[in-house]
């Protein structure tokens, strides 16, 4: 995870996770898609195929709400 936000800074990614850390956020797994659009992201979201995880690489603006 750490090389993804050091190669897409301040994007949102859609990864195929391996493994995931205590707090539920992704540890290992494989980059699908990045893009600067969360848009973008959800319409590359596979059917059923595997568990992913859409994590955003950058510090979250004060305006932005997260819905989980």
């Amino acid at each position: 995870m750490e090389e993804i936000k050091r190669r897409y800074p301040q994007e949102w990614v859609l990864i195929a996770y391996k493994e995931l850390n205590p707090d539920q956020s992704v540890k290992t797994g494989e980059l699908l898609a990045h893009s600067p659009d969360c848009d973008h992201i959800y319409e590359r979201l596979p059917f059923r195929t595997k568990p992913v995880a859409i994590e955003y690489t950058g510090p979250f603006p004060d305006d932005l709400g997260v819905l989980m």
